[in-house]
């Protein structure tokens, strides 16, 4: 029986970041992955291949809408959705190939099989063979699956999740998407660029509910101009098939049956954690009420040589928030005080314009009472913008009515996804927006957008508009 230092369990993000990370630091390492390829969710069938789409479906959506405005004209315009998947597959491939790589060059022992714990300081892995090895110290990094409601079967041919959103070989002619949530909107953006009907039933009042209402209502009229249909205040309680058709009935505000027929219905409620199969209580562990596992603020469990990091743990469902909480719990180990400002990690929708936020939103300074003061620029009034027709969209800065600390930046437009740095950068180092409006923007640039958003938060006018 093998014995190693650490132990991690999962691949995704969380995991080979805190693996490498661990290597880095001198510790003998293990990592144990239930998939022959490595990655997890992120990477085989998540972030990774639905941007993969995402980028091939604007293309075709610009050639087919945008190009002529440029002067480039094309003829026999089609979407070729078999190349399409492989284009994907062949990212995929490519980011998996590489963590295998990196766990070589890192000398990281990679265990392929179901890892379960035997007791606190043993697991067992049942893969092609079974076998079972120890570790001092051990991270739990298995991530989540994707959530479903009572009532419905998902058959993985016409009621889906994300995950066989990701390999149609046709575009549905019209795909009914129960949750207003990001994973939902992403992939309703990207058959809906490929001439898709799409349907969004939402339990809430608006889309991409836990981010500033004002990101929601601006991208509820992007979306809507690519036939976006949305259906708010709308429980469903139901899904089936019939060869090729799918109905979804649901109870709309009033408590009226509604019904609704398409070709596809993508189920996208959210995520859970996936701790199937880990028989945590060999290890002395359990789950709470939303099947997480409760963590210090060192992430160690109530057993204190196990740690736990990314979507298993309290907090939000990003990739990037793994990796941090990877790296922090490797430091941990070694004896470092490594820090992670969680307020201060960026959520991104991969739609077009992309949307992404950090910090506070207006609602919850309303919430909490605090004063502040409100900057706004669109990007209609942008150079740059313009000059690539990228016009929809805005950047708010919210900062502290008297110190004038950023407390929040929420942005909707083209490279929100990239231009959201800066602000963590900023509001990590606790900057103002008088800071912020002083730095040189390159022009003409996306990001001078921030820079005008932070000038009118000081109380004066945008210098473009």
């Amino acid at each position: 029986m093998s014995n190693f230092d650490v132990a991690v369990i999962g691949s995704g993000p969380g995991g080979y970041i805190a693996a490498i990370r661990l290597a880095q630091l001198g510790f003998k390492t293990a990592i144990i992955e239930k998939y022959a390829n490595l990655g997890g969710t992120c990477l085989n069938v998540g972030c990774i291949p639905s941007k993969a789409l995402l980028d091939s479906s604007e293309h075709y959506h610009n050639a087919e809408s945008a190009f002529e405005t440029h002067g480039i004209g094309l003829s026999n315009l089609k979407v070729n959705m078999k190349q399409m998947i492989a284009r994907k597959a062949d990212v995929v491939k490519q980011n998996s190939d590489g963590v295998s790589f990196l766990m070589k060059k890192n000398k990281i022992q990679v265990f392929t099989g179901v890892g379960s714990f035997v007791d606190a300081h043993t697991i067992k892995i049942s893969g092609e063979k079974e076998e079972q090895i120890t570790a001092d110290k051990i991270i739990i990094a298995t991530g989540s699956k994707p959530s479903s409601l009572p009532g419905i079967n998902i058959d993985k041919k016409r009621i889906i999740t994300s995950t066989e959103a990701l390999e149609l070989t046709e575009v549905p002619k019209h795909m009914i998407i129960i949750g207003g949530g990001v994973i939902g909107l992403e992939l309703g953006s990207v058959y809906a660029r490929l001439g898709a009907k799409i349907s969004v039933v939402e339990y809430t009042d608006s889309i991409i509910p836990t981010m500033d209402k004002a990101l929601g209502k601006e991208l509820q009229k992007v979306l809507k101009k690519l036939g976006f249909e949305f259906f708010f205040n709308h429980k469903v309680t139901g899904a089936s098939t019939k060869g090729k058709a799918v109905t979804v009935t649901a109870e709309d505000k009033s408590g009226a049956a509604v019904e609704f027929n398409g070709d596809y219905c993508l189920v996208s409620v959210g995520r859970r954690p996936y701790t199937d199969g880990l028989n945590l209580e060999a290890a002395g562990l359990s789950t709470d009420e939303r099947g997480r596992i409760a963590v210090n603020d060192h992430l160690q469990t109530a057993v204190p040589h196990i740690y736990a990091i990314g979507d298993v743990v309290r907090g939000a469902m990003l990739a990037h928030k793994a990796e941090e909480e990877g790296v922090f719990v490797a430091e941990v180990i070694h004896g470092q005080k490594p820090h992670i400002n969680y307020n201060l990690i960026p959520g991104v929708v991969y739609t077009w314009p992309e949307v992404a936020a950090v910090g506070y939103t207006e609602e919850q300074l309303k919430e909490a009472g605090r004063k502040y003061k409100a900057g706004k620029f669109p990007f209609l009034a942008l150079g740059r913008a313009r000059a690539s027709m990228d016009t929809e969209g805005f950047v708010k800065v919210l900062a502290d009515e008297q110190t004038d600390e950023i407390l929040g930046v929420h942005m909707i437009g083209a490279r929100a996804a990239d231009l959201i740095a800066e602000a963590v950068v900023a509001m990590e180092y606790r900057a103002s927006a008088e800071d912020i409006s002083r730095m040189s923007h390159a022009h003409p640039t996306y990001s001078e957008a921030l820079k005008e958003a932070c000038l009118v938060a000081t109380g004066n006018r945008a210098l473009n508009m």
